[in-house]
């Protein structure tokens, strides 16, 4: 179990160490003490000296492709020094809404972030009333959109353009514990509504996972999911860059579409989440230049899976953790376990049964004991070889379609209605219980029509509860609580 989550790069001092061997052989006393002042500041943080070197692409890198038929590694920084440059003219540090599900802009915005250019926000949704919200919250003055009619008033656009790698100067590299990036979990996804992350929370995470599972440059990456939430962003942007790899530019949802687009160009990592292996849960289901598939963003179901491990001999890699805990641990479908093994980065113990992790993956704002150690928002518990059974959510938090759903939120917002007397919102486990619907008792003068197109204004759609029971009074028990249990069998019986 590793302590506060430093990775341990023993291949660089490894490497080190043996060219200090032959110079000393050699007696090169000045390049000995050269190299030893080096092995001394991989030993004392070996994250610094592998992120210093992002800024600094070698000239075979930069003729590699990074997007398929696309754009190159070359253009990947020359677009970064573009922004850069676009965004110094306007002043001070701008902070940047990344609109955008374009791979290689996203990559080239991290990059000139990096390069000091501007902070990033990445949105939970491009719709214009969650732009707002977000907007209201934690403003932004600029924005790269596919859709930029949706942007607030006020909010420029700007429109990427290249320039000299050499504008982006990799001795002024950002502070790598220094927040740069903001991820925007608001609208029906709980508090904070925002999570920060700095270089060392992001690239850290990637280090790790890129040598855990041999991410190479021979690798070529198809996604499914978008690339503005934490997953899509680690998983099909910032891991196939740092392994020099290539990733399909495109994102790809239909079973068949996935099929085929895998098997004509022969890629090697599928990101996707269970509702995506649902869909491949058909019997021409077949993808044999595929080496590792990883799902996250929910649990994915053991048929599915299974089904899966079965057509294509691969057995897809769950992915646990959260926008604001990073990565925590990992299990394989062909394990056949429910525990899962946490990250070597990752330390991890139970408070009563909540689980409870230190990592440099977590952001900022997560409270931490004296230890280091942050509450997650599961319970679990033990189990042999270090590994732990996630029993459930210890808060009000579920997910829906992948989507991080607050109940408290969304029934507060039910109870801002015209007419609305009291409101129970719960989450109805469908498909085996590997999935659930928002479900909602209301007590009001409202159709149900009526109550789900208001909170189409309030809510994301997979949000807004898909059954509702209009009451006249929502009964309690004699303490005056609800009986949540007993709402949730009214729905169960009335499918």
């Amino acid at each position: 179990m590793a302590i506060n989550g430093h990775i341990p790069y023993s291949h660089e001092i490894i490497a080190i160490n043996g060219i200090l061997i032959f110079l000393a052989f050699l007696d090169k006393n000045n390049a000995v003490n050269k190299i030893s002042q080096i092995v001394a500041g991989v030993q004392k943080d070996p994250f610094n000296s592998l992120y210093k070197k992002i800024l600094l692409p070698s000239q075979t890198l930069c003729r590699k492709e990074f997007t398929y038929s696309g754009y190159s590694y070359g253009e990947l920084f020359e677009l970064a020094a573009g922004i850069r440059k676009t965004l110094s003219k306007r002043g001070p540090e701008r902070t940047l809404c990344l609109c955008t599900e374009n791979k290689a802009i996203i990559a080239a915005c991290v990059l000139a972030s990096l390069g000091g250019a501007c902070r990033l926000i990445l949105p939970y949704s491009f719709s214009a009333h969650a732009l707002a919200e977000m907007y209201e919250a934690v403003g932004f003055n600029a924005a790269i959109a596919d859709h930029p009619e949706e942007m607030p008033p006020g909010v420029e656009t700007i429109t990427p353009l290249a320039g000299s790698p050499a504008d982006i100067n990799p001795e002024t590299i950002r502070d790598p514990d220094s927040p740069f990036l903001y991820l925007f979990t608001g609208g029906s996804t709980g508090a904070p509504k925002v999570w920060s992350k700095s270089p060392r929370n992001l690239f850290s995470e990637v280090f790790y996972l890129k040598d855990k599972f041999a991410i190479s440059d021979k690798d070529l990456f198809v996604a499914t999911v978008p690339p503005y939430h934490i997953y899509g962003l680690l998983f099909s942007v910032l891991l196939p860059f740092l392994a020099h790899a290539r990733l399909l530019p495109d994102i790809y949802t239909f079973p068949q579409e996935i099929i085929s687009t895998t098997n004509k160009h022969k890629a090697t990592v599928l990101v996707s989440v269970p509702i995506h292996y649902r869909a491949l849960h058909v019997d021409n289901l077949s993808t044999p230049s595929l080496k590792i598939a990883f799902s996250s963003s929910g649990v994915l179901d053991r048929s599915d899976g299974l089904h899966f491990h079965k057509k294509t001999g691969v057995g897809i890699t769950e992915i646990y953790g959260s926008t604001e805990t990073g990565g925590i641990a990992t299990r394989c479908i062909s394990e056949q376990t429910d525990s899962w093994q946490p990250f070597d980065i990752v330390s991890w113990k139970l408070i009563g049964q909540r689980l409870s992790i230190a990592s440099d993956l977590a952001s900022p704002e997560m409270k931490r004991d004296a230890e280091g150690f942050c509450l997650t928002g599961d319970e679990a518990r033990p189990d042999k070889d270090n590994r732990f059974v996630l029993l459930g959510r210890a808060d009000g938090i579920v997910k829906v379609a992948g989507k991080r759903v607050d109940l408290q939120d969304v029934q507060n917002k039910i109870r801002t209605l015209p007419t609305v007397r009291d409101a129970v919102a719960v989450a109805i486990p469908v498909e085996k219980g590997r999935e659930n619907v928002i479900a909602a008792v209301v007590a009001c003068d409202l159709t149900e029509t009526h109550l789900k197109r208001l909170l189409m204004d309030m809510l994301e759609p997979y949000a807004v509860p898909r059954q509702v029971k209009i009451v006249a009074q929502i009964a309690r028990t004699a303490a005056g609580k609800i009986d949540r249990r007993r709402i949730e069998q009214l729905f169960r019986k009335s499918k």
